[in-house]
């Protein structure tokens, strides 16, 4: 349920996920989905704790330095680019969603800072979803980036974060 609920806000936002559309995808009734979560808040809210849990392994992993956190987000949104597109989203809600998730990464996020510092790893995690989101506008426009291109762009963001 929460796979699928994490699919719909990331790809068709918050706004124009349906509930009974949700369902329908399941192979549930809607009551069935509220007697997990109770409203859609609520399930958004179940989806964003646990995206923060993946992601919160991501900031613990790159810990060290910049790099070692682009790295580790890249490879994340390579292989659940579902996960950076709702952290856009949630972004886009703002508050109080936003601020939840926030809260939640927040214990991990000054563990990484204290040795890196604080606002260079979100800064570094930003600018990784920003990439991510590149990547959506170039295959959008029919062009499908490459190793290269990739690669010149971590050496962007890693020159940024220097």
């Amino acid at each position: 349920m929460l796979d699928a609920a994490l699919a719909s806000f990331s790809q068709r936002g918050y706004e124009a996920t349906s509930l009974d559309a949700l369902a329908a995808g399941l192979g549930v009734r809607k009551q069935t989905i509220l007697y997990y979560h109770p409203s859609k808040d609520a399930l958004l809210d179940a989806v964003v704790e646990r995206a923060a849990t993946d992601l919160a392994r991501v900031l613990v992993d790159g810990a060290g330095r910049p790099q070692a956190v682009i790295d580790a987000v890249l490879r994340l949104g390579a292989a659940r680019p579902e996960l950076l597109a709702l952290v856009r989203e949630v972004v886009r809600l703002g508050p109080p969603v936003s601020t939840r998730l926030l809260d939640q990464l927040e214990p991990l996020v000054a563990r990484a800072g204290a040795r890196l510092g604080r606002d260079r790893i979100l800064t570094a995690a930003a600018m990784v979803v920003g990439l991510a989101t590149e990547v959506e506008v170039l295959r959008a426009a029919g062009t499908e980036p490459d190793l290269a291109w990739l690669r010149r762009r971590r050496r962007a963001l890693l020159a940024e974060l220097a």
